[in-house]
């Protein structure tokens, strides 16, 4: 239940984006979700907007009855219903932003909470090739825009949108002519914001695979600083850090470019259908076609119409941001998925191997015309020269990646296809990380199975040499427990609960996990090269209880170990050169018989 510690190293290639169409009908299903908050949301803020309309109209009643001789009593009358008309407003707008709040926060919880189930369904190869960076920052900066969008700049624009609707419909019911004459007066607005919308949406996608890409590089390599200092990668790592950061930088700049022509463009034409209807209005006035009153109420009616309208575009601004952001959390959706929950059932527990080959998205082949068969309760050990292609190999025959051509199957059913619940029963790939997640000790082994009752989980912990420290801690299975496994990379743990205190027992809570899931096969990438000798030694017997009974197919770094198994499997530049047993292999002298007495010459000796 552990994944293979990787050199860093830049992603080959992002998650999907969703095109604008998965993203209208991903809005649609989520607004069909709460339909009933979203239409009180609707006719609060027409409401609210209807209100709002009184007060122009209601001063140009005022001027009018003045210039025609009214007294006080009127004009207080009028200004009485003006103030009762604002308190309405007033409420019904903080009414419609409760509402929309709510409704808000509730269709963030349903992005959540899909982003995660999502998340969980990918392969591991396919994040592994997009890069955890891009990944992370999916699921914090860019669910989090969406979310300020869902609470805060939806709610504001649909209220902004209706009140632009009835400001201007207003004017068309005071005169037509001075509506049309506002509606020409806002062309200008139209032009600016047809000219931002068409670039705005690929500039915040950069933006977003920009800062995706600066998460992912600083990610990869800080937990792999151990190797970037082993193998003098300090400045490589720098320039790539420096050119990301660079990249990041310029999209950036080109998206504050668009907003720094778009917004002084608009406010601009706020002025023009101002003046065009006072200088109609007053033409037509003039005439005696035209009350002064209604001027004024037309006119103030429109300079009304800036507050909604700055609203509208700035919100605009903020949709093409958060619409970035939205097509990436909704990329998941195209993304390819784990086996389906349904699939085959194996029949019995043989692992064959036919004609495998594999090449990575940015190389030559790294396995050539593979075969193998592992029987049932086998121990297999994969030896060879770096680079031979051992851990490849162990990445297919775990589900973790799918053959190039060729197949890979357990029960005749290919590894690859098997839903997570099915591979997980089947085969598991242990390597040397580990991983101690936060929540409880409870928390962390019931991940492998849900349904496992507390002696279940002693019996684990028993099986793996971990019962004792368990019921040592404060609240035994129910203590917390750091976020990060202590690894040999890592040193610590990140606050937030209970360290483990030493790298086996981070590893032992994996191994429980391991022992909770049941498979029959075990897949070891060598899990304790990177311990220390004494917590290597106390691990090995934690590791031993859990392989009884099982098939285990190992990689092998120390030859002690291919000493041991049933047979041996000897890998040299992606091909499968030799198979046997230690002493058939040893006694035919070929590649292993060298390997051998390279190593055992060295002083080593085996048990």
């Amino acid at each position: 239940m552990t994944r293979a510690t990787e050199p860093p190293r830049e992603a080959s290639g992002h998650l999907p984006v969703a095109e604008q169409a998965d993203v209208r009908r991903a809005a649609l299903r989520l607004l069909r979700a709460d339909r009933r908050a979203f239409a009180a949301l609707l006719a609060l803020n027409a409401l609210a907007a209807g209100a709002g309309l009184a007060g122009p109209w209601l001063l140009g009643r005022i001027i009018d009855d003045v210039r025609s001789g009214g007294g006080v009593a009127a004009v207080d009358r009028l200004a009485l219903v003006i103030l009762l008309c604002a308190l309405v407003q007033l409420l019904l707008a903080r009414w419609a932003r409760y509402v929309g709040h709510r409704f808000g926060e509730r269709t963030l919880a349903r992005v959540r909470e899909q982003f995660v189930e999502r998340t969980l369904a990918l392969p591991a190869s396919v994040v592994e090739r997009a890069g955890t960076g891009d990944l992370t920052a999916r699921g914090t900066a860019d669910v989090a825009m969406v979310g300020a969008t869902l609470r805060d700049a939806g709610p504001e624009l649909l209220i902004a949108s209706v009140q632009a609707l009835f400001i201007l419909g207003a004017v068309f019911v005071i005169n037509p002519l001075l509506g049309g004459c506002g509606v020409v007066g806002l062309v200008g607005i139209w032009f600016a914001l047809r000219w931002y919308l068409r670039r705005a949406r690929a500039a915040y996608l950069a933006e977003g695979a920009a800062v995706s890409d600066v998460a992912e590089i600083l990610s990869a390599t800080a937990s792999g600083a151990r190797t970037v200092e082993a193998f003098g990668l300090q400045e490589h790592r720098v320039a790539a850090s420096r050119e990301a950061l660079e990249t990041s930088r310029r999209t950036r700049l080109y998206t504050l470019f668009l907003r720094s022509v778009f917004f002084p463009a608009v406010e601009v034409s706020y002025i023009v259908p101002v003046a065009g209807v006072l200088l109609l209005g007053g033409a037509l006035h003039a005439r005696g076609a035209m009350s002064l009153g209604a001027v004024v109420a037309a006119a103030l009616y429109l300079r009304q119409l800036s507050d909604p309208l700055d609203t509208i575009l700035m919100r605009v601004e903020q949709l093409q941001s958060s619409g970035a952001s939205f097509a990436r959390v909704e990329g998941l959706a195209r993304a390819p998925r784990a086996g389906a929950a349904d699939s085959p059932v194996p029949d019995g527990d043989l692992i064959d191997v036919r004609d495998v080959r594999y090449a990575y998205d940015r190389g030559g082949e790294v396995l050539r015309g593979i075969d193998l068969t592992v029987r049932p309760g086998e121990r297999l050990a994969l030896v060879g020269p770096s680079g031979a292609g051992k851990t490849t190999l162990s990445r297919l025959l775990s589900g973790v990646d799918r053959p190039t051509s060729g197949t890979v199957t357990v029960g005749r059913v290919p590894v690859a296809d098997l839903g997570p619940e099915q591979l997980r029963r089947q085969v598991v790939l242990v390597t040397q990380e580990h991983h101690v997640f936060l929540g409880t000790v409870r928390d962390n082994l019931l991940i492998a199975e849900p349904s496992a009752t507390d002696p279940e989980l002693w019996a684990a912990l028993a099986a793996v040499d971990a019962a004792g420290w368990v019921a040592e801690l404060p609240d035994g299975l129910d203590t917390p427990l750091g976020s990060e496994a202590l690894s040999p990379d890592s040193g610590s743990a990140r606050p937030g609960g209970t360290a483990v205190t030493d790298g086996s027992q981070a590893q032992q809570l994996a191994l429980a996990r391991v022992v909770l899931a049941d498979p029959h096969t075990l897949i070891l990438d060598e899990a304790t090269a990177l311990l220390d000798p004494a917590t290597a030694r106390h691990t090995e017997r934690a590791l031993a209880a859990v392989l009884a009974g099982r098939t285990v197919i190992a990689v092998a770094h120390r030859l002690h170990t291919a000493h041991d198994a049933d047979r041996v499997a000897v890998m040299e530049d992606g091909r499968l050169t030799e198979l046997g047993t230690h002493d058939d292999l040893v006694a035919a002298d070929g590649a292993y018989a060298a390997l051998w007495r390279s190593w055992h010459g060295d002083g080593h000796t085996h048990d």
